[in-house]
């Protein structure tokens, strides 16, 4: 991947209806629930983004077809739950987390082995915390240290468990679920705190039985599949960076139709009207068992917070913009209990404190999270640290900030918002 650089200059009052590209993470499991399925499921409004295509390639090469009509299509010709075939070759899951962590479960329960591997970003990343587990019900798979690559033993007999997540995450409660549908008997996942329920609403949509409510999540193995048609909606933590712009910048007024607000995903939502955003829900609708509705968003003065430990979960991935958020508020903004981002693509607390700092914001960090005094955002270097989501909540600081920000390494931007410059500055950025 070649090196890409922004500088973000302050920019105009925001207006326009943006429409960010499709939800990430529906987008992987859509893909996976429609290979096992049996029959043939179309996916309307997929992210074009490298981890999603990335998915889509490891499943071509366990023969499973897809065709890709027009951009944000794919049909997906299902093989059934146990149609897969097996490859010599590695499985690459380039940058994403979400699509490694959920085949790990998968193809625990196939009869062939398979080697999952990443890139330099993703090789870095824990995966002890999802290997673990699935060891207790019957898998073998060998890590290099807890790290990529992953080696998944196939021919494994799996066996249901009741597991209690020592701590909340939807990817390790999402592939026990999927090694649940290979298993003997019933898998049942309990979480801390209840975080976002993409694969049970898809597993139910594609007719599979599963009991779940927030927290808890159960289903037993022996069941099929039967393919549907998803309509993936815009993704929350794409829109997340337009909402704290538009919040931000004086006289800005956008609108974000047809995002998805899953409940278990818009914590950032709650948390910048606590800080006093002028966020307005319309048109609220169902799609795909996803609740749904346009996003429309006035600039108005923002303060600090003490951040509500209870809607940390739902808003892991939006950290980023929040700190950016906090950073240009009024007052104090403290973030406990955000500990899961010390190992997300980048140490997010190190990074963003590092880069906030340069810009002269006051922040302090503690182990799970950090102290930010509002104030100006001055202009300077920053790195994004090959990181997506620190390298477009910096852009938009540079909104806000009184000289350039200058931004390194954004090349993986493209993993989760392709076009991302084209539409920000559609709508009043100043990205170059």
């Amino acid at each position: 991947m070649s090196r890409i650089d922004w500088t973000s200059h302050t920019g105009r009052a925001l207006h326009g209806s943006v429409r960010v590209p499709g939800d990430k993470s529906v987008s992987h499991r859509a893909l996976m629930l429609g290979a096992l399925a049996d029959g043939t499921s179309h996916i309307r409004g997929f992210l074009e983004g490298e981890d999603t295509r990335a998915t889509a390639k490891v499943l071509q090469q366990l023969g499973v077809r897809i065709e890709a009509p027009a951009d944000g299509e794919r049909v997906v010709h299902g093989v059934g739950l146990h149609g897969l075939r097996g490859t010599a070759h590695a499985l690459d899951c380039g940058n994403a987390g979400t699509g490694m962590r959920l085949l790990a479960g998968l193809l625990a329960g196939q009869a062939f082995d398979s080697t999952l591997v990443g890139d330099e970003s993703l090789s870095r990343r824990p995966m002890r915390r999802v290997t673990e587990p699935l060891a207790r019900m019957g898998a073998r798979i060998d890590t290099q240290d807890g790290l990529p690559p992953l080696q998944v033993r196939g021919g494994q007999p799996l066996r249901g468990i009741s597991y209690t997540l020592p701590v909340a995450s939807a990817q390790v409660k999402s592939a026990l679920l999927l090694a649940g549908l290979y298993a003997q008997g019933e898998t049942e996942v309990i979480e801390p705190h209840p975080t976002r329920d993409y694969t049970e609403r898809m597993l139910a949509a594609f007719g599979w039985p599963i009991a779940f409510e927030p927290g808890r999540a159960r289903l037993s193995g022996g069941h099929a599949l039967r393919a549907t048609d998803v309509d993936v909606p815009a993704d929350f933590s794409s829109a997340a960076f337009f909402l704290v712009a538009a919040s931000l910048v004086p006289g800005s007024a956008l609108r974000l139709p047809s995002v998805g607000l899953n409940p278990r995903r818009t914590g950032l939502l709650q948390v910048l009207r606590l800080m006093g955003a002028d966020i307005r829900v319309e048109n609220e609708r169902e799609s795909g068992g996803e609740p749904v509705g346009d996003l429309v968003v006035r600039h108005a003065p923002l303060h600090g917070i003490k951040l509500p430990e209870a809607l940390v979960p739902d808003m892991i991935d939006e950290f980023p913009a929040l700190f950016v958020a906090a950073a240009a508020a009024k007052g104090r903004t403290v973030v406990r209990g955000a500990a899961e981002l010390r190992v997300k693509e980048s140490d997010r607390i190190a990074s963003m404190a590092n880069g906030l700092r340069a810009l002269g914001v006051s922040i302090e960090e503690a182990p799970d999270g950090a102290t930010i005094e509002g104030g100006v955002i001055g202009g300077g270097n920053i790195d994004s640290h090959g990181d997506h989501r620190i390298a477009m909540s910096f852009a938009v600081a540079g909104l806000v900030a009184d000289a350039p920000v200058h931004i390194g390494d954004c090349a993986n931007v493209a993993t989760s918002f392709p076009g991302f410059t084209t539409l920000a500055n559609g709508c009043g950025f100043q990205l170059t």
